[in-house]
């Protein structure tokens, strides 16, 4: 048995975290979106791949979804004390993540090879693949310019208007090998876009060269979780982005996002009337994840959606 999933951080790892309880030990590969990487403080920093590890790993932090749990705050307020930037908060233990990751890619190490190597010190069986181990970045256009990710995201608290998207070095980067490896595999049996936001977290997968091509080409399902639960983002700025697009805010509207490569939406029960006039085949299930027997009640739906019998 063999699944991939496309995530992002927050949403996504809950999904995630869902399929790698309910699949065999494995079975599943996970290709994390890096268009949020940036370099803060000089240090190397990969959002959504760390938010996978800890959440896959029992260590993340229950209450703000991203981080480790138990989390110490000593740098950050002796940063401050210094009058260091401090908009970006970098927990003790995270701290140690980023430090790790800079050295071994100063060394010489690609990211796929230092991510491989925290999933197995965390004693994570599934497979998780930076999306490209070259540099790509999603930047916003919006009133007060162009701007990046986190600076827009974090800095600002994703407030500005956002006009347009663009994923900076996709189209020069190659895709991680694995990838597009597992997408020509016979053997795959399901693709599963994880309820992230598609817009920022899986459209800079879809943008790099041939991945929207082999995910066409793909002979498994490839199957879209909503991020939308009753006509509502569930979290982030999908919304705001959705309709600063000119796009209606909604399920249907997701799907059609992803309509030429999709054989299956998965939209929560609350969303039935916005789905019902869908091109594209419709399961119905509970999509808010809010405790872990959501999160494999909503994998086992999406795994059983894809005639896995799981």
């Amino acid at each position: 048995m063999s699944v991939l999933a496309l995530s992002g951080g927050i949403g996504g790892a809950k999904l995630a975290l869902g399929l790698y309880r309910t699949l065999p030990p494995r079975a599943l590969t996970i290709v994390a979106n890096t268009g949020d990487d940036f370099e803060h403080l000089g240090l190397s920093v990969s959002l959504d791949i760390d938010t996978l590890l800890y959440t896959l790993a029992g260590i993340d932090n229950p209450e703000t979804g991203w981080g480790r749990k138990n989390e110490t705050w000593t740098f950050m307020a002796a940063l401050e004390a210094v009058g260091g930037e401090t908009w970006f908060k970098l927990g003790d233990g995270d701290l140690a993540t980023h430090i790790e990751r800079t050295r071994r890619l100063a060394g010489g190490e690609r990211l796929s090879q230092v991510t491989d190597h925290f999933r197995r010190c965390f004693g994570i069986s599934a497979e998780i693949l930076p999306m490209s181990d070259d540099r790509v970045r999603t930047r916003l256009q919006t009133a007060e310019g162009w701007l990046d990710f986190q600076e827009y995201f974090v800095r600002l608290r994703a407030e500005p208007i956002v006009r347009e998207i663009s994923y900076a070095g996709a189209s020069e980067a190659r895709a991680n090998p694995g990838l597009l490896a597992a997408l020509a595999d016979e053997s795959l049996e399901a693709v599963v876009i994880c309820p992230s936001n598609p817009f920022l977290s899986i459209d800079p997968m879809l943008s790099l060269p041939g991945v929207r091509a082999a995910l066409r080409a793909c002979r498994a399902p490839v199957i879209a979780v909503s991020p939308i639960v009753g006509g509502k983002a569930v979290k982030g700025p999908t919304g705001k982005i959705m309709g600063e697009l000119g796009l209606p805010i909604g399920a249907a509207a997701v799907a059609r996002h992803y309509e030429d490569i999709l054989d299956l939406f998965v939209a929560d029960e609350a969303d039935m009337d916005d789905v019902a006039e869908l091109g594209i085949p419709v399961k119905l299930a509970r999509t808010l994840m809010v405790t872990l027997e959501d999160r494999e009640a909503l994998a086992r739906a999406v795994l059983t959606a894809a005639d896995l019998g799981v």
